[in-house]
């Protein structure tokens, strides 16, 4: 059974860095590309960063470029989103999922809030 759970996220000030972590079980975690997808208050689900199943290539959406950072440990089964920089627009609950560009399955969510 595919389980992923998001820690990490906070309260932060403009400017400001955090880390976010997601923790994988129940398939096997370097077979799959995985992606930082976030949902801020009222609107749609957006994807953020994708890591590529091979380790080979990296991909941000342009509203984050430049200032998050998506890596893997393939031996803890851990995605993590490190973001920089953080504004208020990037206010959001942000979820782990499994796939390239994908939405499903995902995990619960940890809540990001950038506000001075």
């Amino acid at each position: 059974q595919v389980q992923l759970v998001e820690s990490g996220g906070g309260l932060v000030q403009p400017g400001g860095s955090l880390r976010l972590s997601c923790a994988a079980s129940g398939f096997t975690f370097k077979d799959y590309s995985m992606t930082w997808i976030r949902q801020a208050p009222g609107k749609g689900f957006e994807w953020v960063a994708v890591f590529n199943a091979g380790g080979v290539w990296t991909n941000y959406a342009d509203s984050v470029k430049g200032r998050f950072t998506i890596s893997r440990d393939v031996a803890e089964s851990t995605l993590y989103l490190q973001m920089d920089n953080l504004k208020p627009e990037d206010t959001a609950v942000y979820h782990c999922a499994r796939g390239a560009f994908s939405y499903t399955p995902r995990g619960l969510g940890t809540q990001v809030t950038v506000s001075s």
